[in-house]
């Protein structure tokens, strides 16, 4: 049991720091368009997603100016958020679109986009919840996530062990409580998932939550597959222990002669003839088709264990990574082979430090461990096969392995697996000459680079994947810039969004008084000069609405560098002035 303890440590002890849980979709487009001037009030308002979300309920909301909140219930379509908007008593000024949404792969995802009507005001207060879990989520979920892997670690391994190289006259005790904790350790990491999941959405405490929010995160599609994994626990709890029991006399009578060389062991000699008892031919039957049933009833049962693994691993993907992208069959059909290959593989490795190493006949283990060493080199295999189908849906480019940090997690878990196979490699020449104390230490190397192995598994489901940069790059931020330029003739208001390089940046204009009334402006111009290199000003597109004292252009940055905009405005026949500012803009 030292051993397990060791594993739970060092796993819980890598991802009790981890950073909060990162959203995996992004926002890519709202209308109004942020932080662009509109001249009216909206009566309803959109953002637009990189993957379908659904809303958390009183947490997607549109604020005023002056601090009201003026916006109904969302409602989602596909990946277009809605949400009506009523008349703020003061209309003019910047208003805050503020979203907490749960994105495909059940993460959240939060924050904030601003759009103007009339001149912009100051950018009203985003709600808490807005910015990201609350710390004590943000440690859970990942610490969850890790004991949910652990537990099936070991609840895969000691079976594996138990139930095909199980060594007759070694006590099945410790394995088969080493199942149950496995078992223990999923279900409780399953119901803090489902705990969790309300204040992941809405930015509270992991101890403040409602029965109302747990219901909506029970009859949402998450939770019904929660839901079902612990089903199937509970399923697995009461038919797996029997098969994993010894064998009685008259099943271990019907033994394979194979499966008894695991033993280390040589076949019973034939019993003494004995005249046998004389029974009824009809009792003799009885007991011969008793005697049929036993085996059948086993191999029903065995199948439906298997089955209901292999349905139990499948919600492992069904709620992550692997249901948000176009092609969801593979990566999820991927994502079970990964779980069940790193079960077998680490379980196993566990087992065998824990259980079988120390105290087993070394003729045994000569048996036992090039068995395991196979098996294991297959799961490893299947391991790198379902990894890579990962690597390349997940990361969606080659430069995303060192740009993101979903890359660079995935970097030093490939790192950390190649280093355990050198040393399996050892192993498996230990195996052959049979050093089972030089062994016994190298298993112990391979059980915590793996434990680190499962702790940085357990951090890549919590960060963005590659493939979300792209999103992340369209994604919209409400970035632009806003700036007041006076005079003694005039105050000028401007907005100019985006600012990026290109033709496409919008700026809108208001003309105000020394004394804060609009005034009406005869003529509008702008020129954009970049400063280094210096070159030339430029005069930009810009004319005036009929409204007088707002104007409506666009400005072009053809290079990265600093920019020099210049307005000049002519009042009246005589009255003309310049001001100027600068725009930084990035490559």
């Amino acid at each position: 049991m030292r051993v397990l303890l060791f594993l739970l440590l060092v796993i819980t002890g890598l991802t009790v720091p981890a950073s909060p849980a990162s959203a995996h979709a992004a926002p890519v487009g709202s209308n109004p368009a942020p932080g662009s001037v509109i001249g009216s009030s909206p009566s309803e308002v959109t953002v637009t997603f990189s993957e379908p979300v659904a809303p958390v309920a009183g947490h997607v909301q549109v604020i005023a100016p002056d601090g009201e909140r003026i916006s109904g219930t969302a409602t989602v379509s596909g990946n277009v958020v809605r949400i009506p908007v009523r008349k703020a008593e003061r209309p003019l000024g910047t208003y805050l679109i503020s979203f907490r949404v749960i994105s495909a792969d059940s993460h959240p995802v939060g924050g904030a986009i601003t759009f103007s009507v009339g001149a912009p005001s100051a950018r009203p207060e985003a709600p808490a919840a807005s910015t990201g879990p609350h710390s004590s989520v943000a440690v859970a979920v990942p610490l969850l996530k890790t004991l949910g892997y652990a537990g099936m670690t070991l609840i895969v391994g000691p079976a594996l062990f138990l139930a095909f190289l199980w060594p007759r006259r070694r006590s099945r005790a410790g394995a088969l409580r080493t199942v149950r904790i496995g078992v223990v350790l999923s279900a409780v990491a399953t119901a803090g998932a489902l705990g969790t999941q309300a204040q992941q959405g809405s930015g509270a405490p992991l101890w403040r939550v409602s029965a109302a929010e747990l219901a909506e995160v029970a009859t949402s599609q998450f939770g019904l597959l929660l839901l079902a994994r612990l089903t199937v626990l509970a399923a697995v709890a009461v038919l797996l222990p029997p098969l994993l029991r010894a064998r009685t006399p008259a099943r271990a009578a019907a033994t394979p002669v194979r499966l008894l060389a695991f033993a280390g062991t040589a076949p019973a000699p034939p019993a003494p003839s004995v005249p046998a008892p004389s029974v009824p031919a009809a009792s003799g039957a009885a007991a011969t088709g008793a005697a049929a049933t036993r085996p059948a009833i086993g191999r029903v049962r065995g199948a439906t264990v298997l089955l209901l693994a292999v349905a139990g691993l499948a919600t492992w993907p069904l709620t992550g990574h692997a249901v948000a992208v176009p092609l969801p069959a593979v990566t999820v059909a991927a994502g079970v082979v990964h779980m069940a290959a790193m079960a077998v593989w680490i379980g196993g490795l566990v087992t065998l430090a824990a259980f079988l190493l120390r105290g087993t006949n070394p003729r045994v283990l000569g048996v036992i461990l090039p068995v395991w060493s196979r098996w294991a080199a297959l799961a490893v295999l299947w391991l790198v096969v379902a990894g890579l189908v990962h690597a390349v849906v997940q990361l969606g480019r080659v430069s995303a392995l060192w740009e993101t940090d979903y890359g660079r997690l995935l970097a030093g878990k490939v790192a950390i697996l190649a280093a355990v196979l050198a040393v399996a490699a050892v192993a498996r020449r230990l195996v052959v000459r049979r050093a089972t104390g030089a062994l016994r230490r190298l298993v112990g190397v391979e059980v915590a680079a793996a434990a680190v192995v499962l702790a940085l598994s357990s951090l890549l489901v919590q960060v963005d994947p590659g493939r979300v940069q792209a999103a992340r790059d369209r994604a919209i931020t409400g970035a632009g810039t806003s700036e007041t330029l006076t005079t003694d003739l005039y105050t000028v208001q401007f907005n100019i969004y985006p600012v990026e390089l290109g033709e496409y940046n919008t700026v809108h204009a208001f003309l105000y008084s020394p004394a804060g009334a609009p005034l009406r402006a005869e003529e509008w111009q702008l020129t954009a000069r970049l400063t280094d290199p210096a070159l030339e000003a430029v005069p930009q597109p810009i004319a005036g609405l009929e409204t007088g004292n707002q104007a409506l252009g666009s400005v072009s940055f053809p290079l990265p560098g600093t920019y020099e905009l210049t307005f000049t405005i002519r009042t009246t026949a005589l009255d003309r002035a310049t001001v100027r500012t600068t725009v930084t803009v990035t490559g």
